[in-house]
């Protein structure tokens, strides 16, 4: 009775109304810092691009946003990536309903195919696409398919780190982050990534493992930043 409470229509709505209000309340009473400087510039430069961070750190994103930028977020299509959807897109962002997956027969379950199209054709008419690194229900490790997505649609990929000096770090497989108002937040780009279009297996994985690194990095980073006075 109680999950389908949770997944009745008004429910998820408000859910999603309520995320979406409380991140604006963070990013309002926050006082926040690019790192480096002149990241949109940056960003603006290498349009379109694939922006990723790692699960459970993704939620202040949209504030990574300039204002009239195309940006669709890739958001699972389950109980709670609805109310992450919906949230997202009252935060200004569209979104692409898929999610990944370790086995292949959970690839068709999750969207990841249809994802995976729609993402490519969003940056191909010069959107970005943003989307977690890891894979549920593996943390910190960087899954294939975001390599895939970068040799195919020959766009890089730009790690982007947000941080908050005040939060709570909660115990789930992704050491998911409740970011706190009146804090210090820091948004940091790391190294990008690009994946050549004839890479072969052997390279894919080396790429994947430097995403990997520049995402730990980035993300260092942005904790160093966001606890300094």
């Amino acid at each position: 009775m109680l999950k389908r409470i949770g997944r009745h229509p008004l429910v998820v709505n408000a859910g999603g109304a309520l995320l979406a209000g409380y991140l604006r309340l963070v990013r309002r009473t926050s006082k926040l810092r690019f790192d480096p400087p002149n990241f949109n510039e940056i960003m603006g430069d290498n349009r379109p691009a694939i922006v990723t961070s790692w699960h459970g750190q993704h939620f202040l994103m949209p504030f990574a946003r300039p204002e009239g930028w195309d940006v669709r977020v890739m958001i699972s299509r389950s109980a709670d990536g609805e109310i992450n959807a919906i949230a997202a897109r009252k935060l200004g962002l569209g979104t692409i309903r898929a999610s990944g997956a370790h086995k292949a027969h959970q690839i068709s379950k999750r969207g990841g195919l249809r994802g995976f199209i729609e993402a490519l054709n969003v940056l191909k008419a010069g959107g970005f696409v943003a989307m977690s690194a890891d894979v549920p229900k593996v943390s910190r490790i960087a899954g294939a398919g975001i390599i895939t997505l970068a040799r195919h649609s020959g766009r890089p990929i730009f790690p982007i780190a947000i941080a908050t000096s005040r939060h709570i770090t909660l115990g789930t497989w992704d050491r998911a982050t409740i970011n706190l108002p009146f804090s210090r937040m820091i948004i940091a780009a790391g190294e990008p990534v690009t994946v050549p279009k004839d890479a072969d297996e052997a390279l894919c994985e080396d790429l994947r493992r430097q995403l990997e690194d520049n995402m730990n990095a980035a993300t260092e980073r942005a904790w160093q930043l966001a606890r300094q006075k």
